[in-house]
Formats: C-alpha cells, structure tokens, sequence
C-alpha cells in the first residue's frame, strides 16, 4: 500500500498564450526530480485544476507521470462536482499511472455538503478507486470543512490512507491525529503550519511553496524526524514571509512570478485569473533574496 510521507509539491500548471505549456512544464519536472521532494501533486489548488477541462486534466496527469521519475510518486487532483464525474477522473488518472488520488470536497451545493453527505461521496469514490484515495480539506477555497467525525469515519475506509489539511486550524489537525489509527497519513496543506503539524504527529505536507523552494521544506522535516527541533523551527520561521506571498497574499499569480524569479518556468495565469502587478513584483523580489533555490542545508 502507497505510503503518504514526506514533501510534496502541489505543481503549478504551465501555461503560454492560454494553453499548457508542455516543454516549459518538462523543464520544471527536471528540476523538482533533482530536489529533496518526495513527489508531486498535479491537479491542485496551485495547478489551477478548476481552470482546465476533463481532456486537459487527464493529458496533463500522463505527461507529468511520463516525465518525472518513477522512482517518485506522483499523485492527481480529482475532486469533481459530482460523485460520477470524480469516479471517471478518477479512473482515467489511475490508467495513466498515478500513484494516488488527491478528492476535494464538492463545493458548489455547499449548503448540502452535510457530515452525511460528504461521507457518502468519498465512500463512493474510495469503493471504485483502483488507487489510494486522499482527502482534501481545503475550507478557504471551498467553503466546505471537514470535521473530525467525519475525517475519523473515512479514515477507517481500506482505500482511503490519509488527508491534506489546508484548513490552517492547528486544533482540527491533532483532533484528527488524536483520533486516526496511526497508518492514518495527516499532511499539511500549507508551509506556514508544516513544523506545527509534524509535532502533532503528521508525515509530511503538500506545500505550494515548495514548488519554489523544495530543498528548504524538506530540511524543515529532515532536521525534525533527526530531533534538531530548534534548527527545523528556525527555517519554519524564515520560510513564512515566501509561504505567504506565494498563497495568501498573491495567490497562484504570486506563485508563478516567484517561479520566473527562482529558475523555474511560472508563466502566465489562465483567465480569468489576473497577472502579478510590476509592483507587487518588486516586492515579492525583495521577499525572495534571501533564498538560494539550489541551497539543500538551511
């Protein structure tokens, strides 16, 4: 069974005159497999997901599976609107070879998306998966937040091994932890609570700032699973200016001119998201001068 341990990055999706940008995006792969980072998540928050169509997701999937190691799991986000459009997507990522499927909570009827409800939809989803299932707890883009109960419940399911919380609420976190079997997998879904999160138990994280800075989010775990506790925390600290600049203060645009500043390909954002200001530019510059993107120490 697919293990959930270590740094992943949730890869941004490269794009140029509103199509994927696939030699750009080959570039980048390049560079994330000489990294310390334990593999990639496409299809995420950060890879724009919702902007792509179910063809474009699929083909997407198999071009980053083919061209990243297969020594590195490589898992895809395929939380769709309704149970039968995620169960497809679902499927179609497993034939192209996945190692596991990252599900977030329908969104829209968020009004609807009871304990009950979301219980069955990801019952379902797991029931018909030929890979491991994640779940995805992403209530600020959503709406919708899973509950302990709820996240205890489906972590008894055989298929499904774990979930990345990005809900940022550290109590929820240990609820989970305290709750779960141990072979239950809790990431962060953020660098700015990574440290946090491992104290409590957790295996690792999927971090948007990892696409820009893999070495240095690794080392945080590195340095905690060695008892170099003060060492980890102090990186923690230095890293949640660039964390924040690349989620929630610029978003995904913030992410991709990060990326053009830090040697790999971030390229444009697909409409109707907007470009990066030049002055927001000039200081996500000044945030990132402190960083050696090739730096695998601290």
């Amino acid at each position: 069974m697919f293990k959930l341990a270590g740094i992943y990055a949730p890869i941004a999706t490269a794009f140029k005159d509103g199509e994927i940008a696939y030699e750009e995006l080959r570039s980048n792969l390049e560079k994330w497999e000489k990294t310390s980072l334990a593999g990639l998540v496409v299809l995420g928050s950060n890879g724009e997901f919702v902007l792509l169509d179910e063809d474009e997701k699929v083909k997407l999937t198999a071009f980053v599976r083919e061209n990243f190691s297969s020594e590195k799991p490589v898992i895809a986000g395929t939380g769709c609107e309704s149970t039968g459009a995620t169960i497809r997507l679902t499927k179609s990522c497993a034939e192209v070879g996945v190692d596991a499927v990252l599900v977030l909570t329908p969104t829209y009827y968020k009004g609807s998306m009871t304990d009950e409800a979301l219980n069955g939809f990801f019952q379902e989803v797991a029931d018909a998966s030929p890979v491991p299932v994640i779940l995805y707890n992403m209530p600020r883009n959503t709406g919708v937040n899973m509950s302990v109960p709820l996240v205890t419940a489906l972590s008894k399911h055989p298929n499904i091994i774990g979930i990345k919380d990005s809900s940022g609420n550290i109590v929820q976190i240990a609820g989970i932890l305290a709750e779960t079997d141990p072979d239950f997998s809790v990431f962060a879904g953020s660098g700015s609570f990574l440290y946090a999160s491992l104290c409590l138990g957790a295996t690792g994280g999927t971090l948007a700032v990892a696409n820009i800075l893999p070495n240095q989010c690794h080392r945080i775990l590195e340095l905690y699973n060695a008892g170099e506790y003060t060492k980890a925390k102090e990186i923690q600290f230095r890293i949640l200016e660039a964390n924040a600049a690349v989620t929630a203060k610029w978003g995904v645009a913030g992410l991709k001119a990060a990326m053009d500043m830090m040697g790999y390909y971030g390229g444009e954002v697909r409409k109707p998201l907007q470009e990066l200001l030049e002055d927001n530019k000039k200081e996500l510059k000044l945030i990132l001068k402190q960083w050696d993107p090739n730096d695998k120490k601290d």
